[in-house]
């Protein structure tokens, strides 16, 4: 399949997607997300790959949702249309993400905003560049509570997460790996090359063993309520879409929370 927002690499048994817009920070339009769930599908469903690496082209992993084109398209939405929306191509494209039932890796360096926090921290493994900021600015930005997926507190903890959701406040690579949500931070010109080795080094085990590994651990989570949690969440989070703050961030155009947060 030819994708015009991401680009699909194989190394051997591995199978890189990268989110592949650099000229806007990687902002992860409709099309954009669209593309990266078909290619992860399609990545799942061929048994060349063992290993699936989600990347991005240029300085940046990505500077989250395409807020120009969200104000263009869906600044008038209703509540049923928004909700419809983000529950496709926000809730159900992450848990596919966490789901499948290869390991997945995230390469991340640059920004990682928002939305592509979600994408990311979805991934079994992370790492990540010295340069590599993670945040998630939305409560401050757009009056929302926190982005749809808030996995935020199983990759950080809780009181990690807290002064980062709170503060609207962004974590280097360094302090994400002391919190435990990255496993290596490693020089971004050898990023590429820790990250391939990695994926290379997992796909040495059998496939079947690393299918049903991965899904004894993510058992581990859900007994825990992982995916009650988020589901709880992601209707909260659409309830703050009709408060008073969220009205006025895209009355003034969400323009103005790109700039705050950095995002395209």
């Amino acid at each position: 399949m030819t994708f015009a927002m991401i680009e699909v690499e194989q190394f051997g048994p591995v199978r890189r997607i990268s989110h592949n817009r650099p000229e806007a920070r990687n902002a992860e339009s409709r099309q954009l997300l669209q593309e990266l769930d078909e290619a992860v599908t399609e990545a799942v469903a061929d048994d060349a790959v063992r290993v699936i690496v989600i990347a991005g082209k240029g300085d940046h992993f990505s500077a989250g949702h395409d807020l120009k084109e969200a104000q263009r398209e869906r600044a008038d939405f209703t509540v049923e249309q928004r909700w419809a929306f983000e529950e496709v191509h926000y809730y159900d494209y992450c848990l596919r993400i966490f789901n499948a039932p290869k390991p997945v890796i995230a390469q991340v360096q640059g920004a990682c905003v928002a939305g592509a926090f979600m994408v990311a921290n979805m991934c079994d493994i992370i790492i990540a560049s010295e340069d590599a900021v993670f945040s998630d600015p939305v409560a401050h930005t757009l009056g929302a509570a926190a982005v749809e997926v808030l996995v935020h507190p199983w990759v950080l903890g809780h009181r990690k997460a807290r002064e980062l959701l709170y503060t609207g406040g962004r974590l280097s690579a360094a302090e994400a790996e002391k919190a435990g949500m990255v496993n290596h931070v490693v020089p971004r010109d050898q990023l590429e090359e820790r990250t391939l080795a990695l994926a290379n080094k997992i796909a040495e085990a059998p496939p079947f063993a690393l299918r049903l590994l991965k899904r004894s651990l993510n058992r581990s989570l859900e007994a825990q309520g992982f995916a009650i949690a988020l589901a709880a969440h992601f209707d909260t989070h659409q309830l703050s879409h009709v408060s008073e703050a969220f009205k006025a961030a895209r009355d003034k155009g969400l323009s103005t929370a790109i700039r705050k947060h950095g995002g395209d």
